[in-house]
Formats: C-alpha cells, structure tokens, sequence
C-alpha cells in the first residue's frame, strides 16, 4: 500500500467516525482506498444527499483536529464475534443492535485466526491495515459524491449507500487534485467527440459499438496512413482477415472456452440448431457440448493472432524467409460488461495497428527493439513523449500461463533487455503477462499528467506449439518460429480517445478533420477566396470556404469552436495583394502573409506531420 492509499484508507475510518457520531445506528459494511480517494457503504434509513456533505465533512474535521491515535488491536475470533454481537464494531460504543455486515465478514474466518481491529477515539472496526499515525496526518479531505450499492455486490443482498471521498496530505494538493478534474471534464472525448462531431454511439447500434462520422474517420485515416508508411519501409506486408472464425481456431489458440466471459456468444449453424432443438437440447446443454468441442460453431474474432498464424503456416517457409512481418488493421470484438464501457477507451469492438512477426530465435532481441523504435516514433511524432515501460511477467502462483517454462524465462529475459534498451524507466511486474508471454506495455502520460496504457509488445513461444508452426533451419530440419505480437496505437479507438483529450481537441494540423478555413470578409472576396480553397483541394489539404453572410466576428468565433488550425481572412487588402491575414490556433493573429509563402508553409507542417 503507498502512503496515499495508507492515508486514504485512514481517511475512510475518519468518514466512518463522523457518520455513526451523526447517526449512531448506522450499520457499516466496508471502506476501502480507491483510486483517487475512498468510499464506505453504510446501511442507513436517512438518506444521505449532498446538503448532508458539510455536515459530515465538519465531523471528520473535529475528528482530525482531534488527532486520535491509529490504535491497532489484535483479539481472538471469538472475542471479536462478542463485541460484533454487542453492536461495538463499526461503532464509537455498544449498541442493541448486532453489527451484521462485520460478523458476516467474521463467519468466514477460521477459529484460531486472530482479528485485527483499529479505535481511534471511541471508535472501532474491523481492519487489517495500515493506517497513518494519527487522524491529524490527514491534512485534507472532501466528500465527493454518494450512491447506492448492493452488499458485496450481490443484487439478492441488501442495498447500502456508499459515501465517496477524497483525501490528501495537504490542500494545496487537494486543490490541485480538483483543478486536474476540472481540466479533465474540459477534455472529456465523450464531450469533445459529440461537439466536434468526431463518432457516434448510437443505442439501436449498440453500446461499445462506434460509429466513425466523417471527421473522426479523417482522423482514423492519418494515423493509418502515418503508421503504413512506416510498416512498409521496415519490410511488413499487409493482410486483411474475416470477422468470424471456426471456434477450432479458438480451441487450438487457447482463447477458447476458457476466456468466454470476454467473447461474444458463438454462432451455430441453424440446421445444427434445429436439430438439436428435435433432441430437446437445452441452452445449457448446448454451452456445455459448445465448450467441449462436440459441436462446431463460429465466433466473431477476440484478436488476430490465429488469422495471421493461418497465413504464415499457408506455406513452407525456410530460414531465409524469416523475419515474416504481416500486418493488419484488424477489428475485433469482446463482450465488456456494460458498466465497463466508456465512450472510446472501453467498447466490444475495436480496431488494432496489429502485426506478428515469425522469426527465428536468434532474430528476437532486433525484432523486439525495432517494434518498440516504431512505438517511440509514434509517441514522439505526436509529442507524448512523457511515459514509462512496463515490463509484464508470469505471476509465479497462478496456472492461467500455458508452455514450457524454459521458454517463458527466455521470452522474459528478451523483454527485459528490450526494455533497458529504451533508455527510459521501465518497471517488472508480475501477474501483467498474456496467457501466452510476457509484454511490454507503454503507459503515456497526457498533458494533465494522467496515465494511459496504449502501445504493446509481447514475446510468445507457446502459440507457435499450439499451431505446430515450423521452418527449415539451415541445417536442414525443421525448427520452431518465435512470435511477437506487436500493436503501437493498441486499439484505434481508444488511442484516438486518448489523442483527443490530450489534446483538447485541438489536433495538430496533419491531423485535423480540417486544417484551413477561409474567411472572405463580403462577397466581393468570395471568388477570390474559392480559388484558393479549390487550390488546397487539389494538394490535398482539407479546406472549408465560410462564403456565409454571417459577420466576420461570428464566422471567426464558429471556426475557433471547431479547433480548425488555420483561418484566413480576405478583405480587400488581401484580394488586391494576393495575400491572406492568418489567424492561426496557436499564434492567433498573426497578420498579413503572402498566399504562396503561408501555402508552401502549411504543405510543409502537413507533410512534416508536426505537432
């Protein structure tokens, strides 16, 4: 636990202490740190609502002025079931009635194990720990939010309300803390992407399904035709794959039952299922006979690895051939659960930049250096270039990771190397890996100093086992490929989600649905300011003409609403000079400009792709 979480966590005893000081037959259940704060689930009749927020608020505060002593208590289970049963746990002192919810989290626990309690004050619960010192350590705090949830999550138990919280070591942390949000909201791509008419998610389509308009499609094709251009001069070969597969593609792969919960439902033939509704076959039993591989069905694609792997294996291959390098803008779909979904950043289908690489073992530590060079140019060619490496192993307790030991240590040591050899932090964590192999994940930091995990790459020795993959080796036998799974952008969705928070929306000008719009000031300059439109047109430059009767004020404020990069003002100063007066996104004005001179310098931030 790091010392926020352990001040969090105190923050949420602090709660508790003022709530059963307010409403002392408050049954509490539990309270955890979250990120960015806490929360603790109570059952109570009154209803608590934001007018109750002050209130609650200067409790806690009289209990950290207070500066009571994180006292930490070890007693027997029996001891600690008497005081649960006195009403004495979640509570400053005994009560008729019994503490449910703590000696429902008792009955699970053995007999001779003992139970941890923490008091402060009068008050006492169940707690493992830790905490800080004293309340007093808890400099500043706030109430954020309140909400209903059922206990331990179970809609069949009863449903508590959970006061949601925040707390920091100081206030000047905590204001900053809420300045951060602020910006964040500002920057929300749900808002930004309906505002700037960027996608859409439509509920007759179905939620986590997006719907690229004709601007964010423009933004979707750049970044596609940037990363294409790259692939082909490091020898890569497009591919293009279905939707669907055989669930024995699935089955060989691994993906399939044992990781259904994320996939969508498989789909069976319908004579198949009108015979099997003559046998009197259940929904049940189907599922069953699906899972055990009695019956043959198709799934819509969970990831592109086996497609590619068809590929590959379509032909013999000799040691000559490899590196093999297949790519492909690849969509595929997973089952999120509905409250996972958010906007762009977690839908059930999405699109990958994904390649796999068969090589040879020898050509692994080159291969993986060169997947990751790729990732830091995307990162740098879009200036995010704040971020760190996350090296992701095998968890050692757990048996969800397939193959050969020895393979996974060597596979780990590549991804270790490649990490060092970026030159930035990179951090080893366990439990992080796919099934398959060890990854290397990059987590980018925004201009607002949030995080998100975005470009991965991962080594895997078992799906070449799985699929019987080989080549000639130069000695003439037959030897097994390596592969890595590479994907820089990740999902397009979620990385353009990302890109237009980071950058507010304000895309740099290769990238902006719109990059130039002219602005004659009458009628008199509408012809001359079409040429100039229709000039951009045929160089490729997206170019709007506002030739609208509205006033120049009003077309300037619209173009500045829609983050277009370049407006350019004609009067007839500018018609008689050939000129244009640019206003620009990051300068403002910046005055008069010869047309051929502002012309030649936008081709060049386009093709340049400067940020």
């Amino acid at each position: 636990m790091t010392d926020l979480e352990r001040l969090r966590h105190s923050a949420a005893h602090i709660l508790a202490t003022a709530i059963t000081k307010l409403w002392p037959e408050a049954q509490l259940a539990a309270g955890p740190p979250v990120e960015n704060g806490f929360y603790y689930d109570i059952d109570l009749k009154h209803r608590i609502t934001p007018d109750d927020f002050a209130k609650i608020e200067s409790e806690m505060k009289a209990v950290t002025k207070a500066n009571q002593t994180f006292e930490r208590i070890v007693v027997t289970r029996q001891e600690a079931v008497k005081m649960g049963q006195a009403g004495r746990l979640g509570a400053q002192q005994d009560r008729p009635e019994p503490s449910r919810y703590k000696l429902d989290i008792l009955e699970g626990i053995p007999d001779d194990e003992q139970i941890t309690l923490y008091k402060n004050g009068e008050f006492i619960d169940l707690c493992v720990g830790p905490h800080v010192m004293r309340t007093g350590n808890v400099g500043a705090f706030k109430i954020t939010h309140v909400s209903s949830s059922y206990y331990k999550g179970d809609e069949k138990n009863p449903q508590l309300q959970r006061i949601y919280g925040t707390a920091f070591k100081n206030k000047t942390e905590m204001e900053a803390h809420f300045t951060l949000l602020e910006e964040a909201k500002k920057r929300d791509h749900r808002k930004l992407g309906k505002e700037l008419q960027l996608f859409h998610i439509d509920d007759e389509v179905g939620q986590g399904l997006i719907l690229w308009t004709p601007k964010g499609a423009i933004i979707r094709q750049e970044l596609q035709n940037f990363i294409s251009e790259e692939l082909r001069k490091q020898g890569y070969s497009q591919v293009f794959t279905p939707h669907i597969g055989k669930l024995g593609l699935y089955r060989t792969s691994g993906h399939f039952p044992y990781y259904k919960e994320s996939q969508y439902p498989p789909i069976v033939e319908r004579e198949t299922l009108d015979l099997l509704a003559k046998e009197g076959c259940t929904c049940s039993e189907l599922t069953n006979r699906l899972d055990a591989g009695e019956i043959n069905g198709y799934m819509l694609k969970p990831m592109n690895c086996p497609h590619h792997i068809k590929i590959f294996a379509s032909q013999p291959h000799s040691y000559r051939d490899l590196p093999v390098r297949l790519a492909e803008f690849g969509t595929v779909y997973r089952w999120e659960q509905s409250g996972e979904l958010g906007g762009m950043t977690r839908v059930r289908g999405f699109t990958q930049d994904d390649a796999h690489l068969f090589v040879t073992e020898d050509q692994v530590p080159a291969e993986v250096k060169g997947c990751l060079s790729l990732v830091k140019l995307i990162f740098s060619k879009l200036n995010m270039t704040d971020y760190r490496v996350r090296v992701g192993l095998r968890d050692p307790d757990s048996n969800k990771y397939t193959g050969d030991p020895a393979n996974w240590d060597k596979a780990e040591q590549a991804c270790r190397e490649a990490a060092a050899s970026l030159g930035v932090p990179f951090s080893e964590e366990a439990g992080e890996a796919a099934f398959y192999g060890p990854k290397i994940d990059f987590v980018v930091k925004d201009v607002i100093g949030r995080e998100w995990q975005l470009g991965t790459v991962q080594v895997d020795y078992n799906l070449p086992i799985r699929f019987d993959l080989n080549y000639v080796g130069s000695d003439g036998k037959q030897h097994r490929p390596v592969m890595i799974h590479r994907a820089p952008f990740g999902s397009m969705e979620r990385f353009i989600g990302c890109l237009i928070e980071h950058f507010a929306g304000a895309f740099p000008t290769w990238l902006s649905p719109e990059q130039v719009r002219f602005l004659p000031v009458t009628e008199a300059q509408n012809e001359y300011a079409r040429k100039l439109h229709e000039q951009c047109l045929a160089h490729n430059i997206r170019s709007v003409l506002d030739d609208s009767r509205e006033k120049l004020g009003a077309k300037i404020r619209l173009a500045q609403l829609e983050k277009v990069p370049y407006m350019l003002i004609i009067g007839e100063k500018e018609l008689n000079s050939d000129h244009v007066s640019v206003r620009s996104r990051k300068l403002n004005d910046e005055g008069p400009k010869p047309w051929a001179e502002f012309f030649t310098r936008l081709q060049g931030e386009i093709s340049n792709r400067l940020a």
